[in-house]
């Protein structure tokens, strides 16, 4: 029986695997490396987050993102966007070097044993001439990353594949020279995909349901006089105390009541464009302000899309292909490896459909633990970003430890889990971000 297996091989899977090694631990690790940052994001895509809040987690972090650019001659520079395959290539490297060896083949199935454990089924890898293999795990932590979760508006879900697409099925927008795209969003993804559009040729529009769009500024340099600083720390989310709160504290995030949570989540960090992004975009994308996708249905080889303004007016938009950069929802139903029977029985939080958490990522099925967006209703906004990494990788390896008995002190098999600390409020997440 294999004591960890971590589903994923992103940031958060590489960054735990790497704290299991280091701890003793021999995990099996599954999934194609950086696959979000390879296969999602297409060339010219830049990192909107400060180089320095962009690490990888290994213990003695000896790996960052810093120390791989030296390697290739970039400097890693604050306030200077590094391109989003650097970010994957770096990813690619901390795995040779910090990490145990990935298997890319797919988990397909996580199914709960009543002696305690799981059993795990793994694809056999496309052309490696291996068969599907289900073995059994101890413990399992599932770094997914954000794909299962990806949300379309309902009236573009009954569109073919060839006419609507979410923002994350595209390494290549080649594909569009020529064509009308219409992308339905306002945040980094919206705004930069329709950037890369307008800048091959693509005749691109942005519709969005709010009235503005929100730009970040220029963020100011990390050494600044005593006062600035005080009143307004850097954070690897931006600057702020909310923002520090958010960053430096998930674990005190987590014991805040569920109101407070919710209401984070409906106004921390919306759907905002990086600084850098601005000039490029104004002036070359139609934008459609105050209005949603009503209704959608095929117009011959293309698509009609109703849009309904706020005022209560409809317009009609033919278009080619419609992009939806409309973010993520962490709820269990999405997770199709997740035995249904497993996946009904896991505590959630208040009307989400995201999994309850402890203070070691572990969910109400003793021995399976989530991370990053699954973990971001408990933990906070930070657990949606590569920073929230560093937090989670060696707290789910202690909580793995103790689970597996290796820790401070033992948990038999199928024993219950432990109680939630007095005072620890329970969640009522509110849906999207």
């Amino acid at each position: 029986m294999q004591d960890l297996v971590v589903v994923g091989a992103g940031p958060y899977g590489l960054s735990i695997a790497s704290h299991a090694a280091a701890a003793g631990l021999r995990p099996r690790v599954f999934g194609r490396p950086m696959a979000a940052w390879r296969d999602g994001m297409p060339p010219g895509m830049l990192l909107k987050s400060e180089p320095w809040a962009s690490n990888l987690s290994d213990p003695k972090g000896a790996y960052g993102l810093a120390a791989y650019a030296a390697t290739q001659g970039v400097e890693a520079r604050h306030g200077v966007p590094l391109p989003v395959g650097l970010f994957a290539s770096y990813g690619l490297w901390f795995a040779e070097k910090a990490a145990p060896p990935v298997e890319e083949r797919t988990v397909t199935a996580v199914r709960p044993r009543a002696g305690g454990g799981f059993g795990v089924t793994v694809d056999g890898g496309g052309d490696s001439g291996r068969h599907r293999e289900t073995f059994l795990a101890r413990t399992v932590v599932l770094a997914v990353g954000v794909r299962p979760f990806a949300d379309v508006p309902g009236p573009l879900r009954a569109l073919a594949p060839e006419r609507v697409s979410h923002s994350v099925d595209h390494a290549d927008l080649t594909r569009f020279k020529g064509l009308d795209v219409t992308v339905v969003g306002a945040g980094q993804a919206a705004l930069e995909t329709a950037t890369l559009l307008a800048e091959q040729g693509t005749t691109v529009r942005v519709v969005a349901r709010s009235h503005q769009l929100n730009w970040n500024t220029l963020p100011p340099p990390l050494e600044r006089p005593l006062g600035e600083v005080a009143r307004a720390p850097h954070t690897g989310l931006g600057c702020g105390w909310k923002n520090w709160l958010y960053a430096e504290t998930p674990g005190l995030f987590r014991r805040l009541p569920a109101s407070t949570r919710a209401r984070v989540f409906t106004s921390a960090l919306g759907p905002a464009g990086a600084w850098w992004l601005r000039e490029r975009f104004e002036g070359a994308v139609e934008v459609r302000l105050g209005e949603s996708v009503a209704a959608a249905a095929p117009a011959g080889d293309r698509v009609r899309l109703d849009l309904v303004s706020t005022r209560g007016s409809v317009d009609a938009v033919t278009t080619d292909h419609v992009i939806a950069a409309t973010g993520f929802t962490p709820r269990l139903s999405r997770l199709g490896l997740l035995d249904e029977r497993l996946r009904r029985s896991l505590r959630r939080m208040g009307a989400s459909g995201a999994p309850e958490t402890d203070a070691v990522f572990e969910t109400s099925h003793p021995g399976l633990f989530v991370t990053g967006l699954l973990s971001a209703p408990s933990f906070g906004p930070s657990m949606r970003f590569v920073l929230g990494a560093t937090y989670t990788a060696g707290r789910v390896v202690r909580g793995v430890r103790r689970r597996l008995g290796t820790g401070s002190r033992q948990l038999p098999s199928g024993a219950s889990r432990e109680p939630l600390p007095a005072g620890t409020a329970q969640t009522n997440w509110m849906d999207g971000f």
